[in-house]
């Protein structure tokens, strides 16, 4: 662990921090060449099924200028993202750092509908108010993303973020708002067999269930597959990126694009020979799909959740120290997988740290490489440096609180909701097993004074028996400070007004 000194800093310089980079560099990847892109993303998971694979991974290394733009879509139910969307966020950042373009379409018309796509209920209808707000904050979530992702690739790949495209965010309620329904039927609904609608699993799966399917909800579809339509007919879009159960929105925004054609579109210059004809040739596919798996831990669990609560990517719903005790806490059935998917680290490098896993694995050496990691991707190096000090000042032993100030640890757990501000008089008057129960450390005295019999039971990282005695000034870190904890996770640090 850090020395408790060197939290005032927040700096990646400390010796655990320049030990992570130099274990980090010794696998650095080479630059993202474009040949590498689809066994890139196959080695790494994120293929479950992709139409036309051959022609795609032609076309997919071609030189430059050439490059293909790809898109993934997100519908507005939530204002954040959790770790359940990390898989096509990365998916298309390797489109990105492999010199393609990419763009983020939020839905905000779909997202009034609802997507019935690997549910056996119907989604509530969210208010158009609400579907506003969310697309607000969602944007700027991927504009962060992305920012930050692409520091976080220009430190383990030769990629310069210089060279790489900013994504595009778009929302599809721009061409959707104006589509009068008569419109919709002629152009898209004409074209549209109800035997094939009906055939897709997402259709299948509801009809087959108590609630059933509303109409609403069927021709979502359409919706997400004449979404593909515009962005092909717009900006050139050609692949669509999608968690497994999205594989039958995908086709059917590649049976649209067959079948309508765009004539009309507004074609990339990337997408142009010198001579100014497009490329695309009648064997060419004109759009491909790409579906990622849906994670499950090894447990069966939908990825993402903890208890019910998603873990999200936005500091100000999940503090970074949380963030990274999550991925700390990833089982060893399922860290090896989490490391290709979720960290740009070389698969040589992953090799290596598994390794060390299996043959010292109670030091946990490759779930302590993907929280740094992906902390880093999310939040920074910053971020990053912050939860790792974090986790020093609220599971650190005694005698690493030997050398750290109460202004250090303040510093440290800044808006971090178990760092309250108690009156002198509270501090000194009340029993440790009082203040544990008022903070909520233990649910009554009696829990206090039988963690305290087990040994699970510290102040400032001292085991202490008895309970019933008051703290007394000269115990707490400058006169100020006091950290306790009960057991292996549950901390409140209480500071002297």
């Amino acid at each position: 662990m850090l020395s408790l000194r060197h939290y005032a800093s927040f700096s990646l310089t400390s010796t655990r921090h320049r030990a992570a980079r130099r274990l980090i560099c010794r696998g650095v990847a080479t630059s993202a060449s474009r040949h590498q892109l689809l066994s890139a993303l196959t080695a790494r998971g994120f293929i479950a099924d992709i139409t036309h694979r051959d022609e795609f991974e032609k076309e997919s290394q071609r030189p430059r200028p050439h490059r293909l733009v790809a898109y993934s879509g997100v519908d507005p139910t939530a204002d954040a993202f959790h770790v359940g969307h990390l898989v096509p966020l990365m998916c298309l950042l390797h489109f990105q750092i492999h010199g393609h373009r990419i763009i983020s379409l939020i839905g905000g018309a779909t997202g009034l509908v609802g997507d019935p796509s690997g549910r056996i209920i119907e989604r509530q209808l969210a208010r158009t108010s609400a579907i506003e707000g969310n697309v607000s904050k969602l944007t700027s979530g991927i504009e962060k993303f992305f920012e930050k992702a692409l520091k976080y690739a220009s430190s383990r790949t030769r990629v310069d973020p210089k060279e790489c495209t900013k994504p595009e965010i778009l929302n599809n309620l721009t061409w959707h708002k104006d589509m009068s329904m008569l419109r919709f039927l002629r152009e898209v609904g004409s074209v549209n067999r109800v035997n094939t609608m009906l055939a897709r699993e997402s259709v299948q799966t509801r009809m087959n269930s108590a609630s059933g399917l509303t109409f609403t909800e069927f021709t979502y579809q359409l919706l997400q597959a004449y979404d593909f339509y515009e962005l092909r007919r717009q900006v050139g879009c050609r692949i669509q990126i999608g968690g497994s159960d999205q594989w039958g929105n995908i086709v059917a925004g590649i049976d649209l694009i067959n079948r309508l054609g765009p004539p009309n579109e507004k074609m990339d210059p990337s997408l142009q020979t010198s001579e100014g004809a497009s490329p695309q040739t009648d064997t060419t596919p004109r759009a491909y799909g790409i579906t990622t798996p849906l994670l499950t831990t090894a447990n069966g669990e939908k990825f993402g959740k903890s208890a019910g609560n998603a873990v999200w990517l936005d500091k100000e719903k999940t503090s970074p120290f949380d963030f990274y005790q999550f991925w700390l806490r990833t089982a060893d059935a399922d860290v090896e997988r989490y490391l290709k998917l979720f960290t740009l680290l070389p698969l040589t490098r992953i090799e290596d740290v598994m390794a060390e896993q299996r043959a010292h694995p109670q030091k946990r050496p490759a779930q302590q490489l993907l929280a740094r990691e992906v902390s880093e991707l999310v939040h920074g190096a910053t971020g990053t440096s912050r939860a790792l000090s974090m986790t020093d000042v609220l599971y650190g032993s005694g005698d690493q609180f030997e050398s750290v100030t109460a202004d250090q640890i303040i510093a440290s757990m800044e808006g971090d909701g178990r760092l309250r501000f108690v009156s002198e008089a509270e501090l000194f008057s009340k029993p440790l097993m009082v203040l544990s129960k008022t903070h909520g450390l233990t649910r009554s005295g009696g829990a206090a004074k039988t963690l305290a019999k087990t040994n699970g039971f510290y102040v400032n990282g001292h085991r202490r028996s008895d309970v019933y005695v008051k703290l007394k000034p000269d115990e707490l870190i400058d006169g100020r400070v006091a950290v306790m904890r009960t057991g292996k996770r549950n901390t409140v640090v209480l500071v002297r007004e």
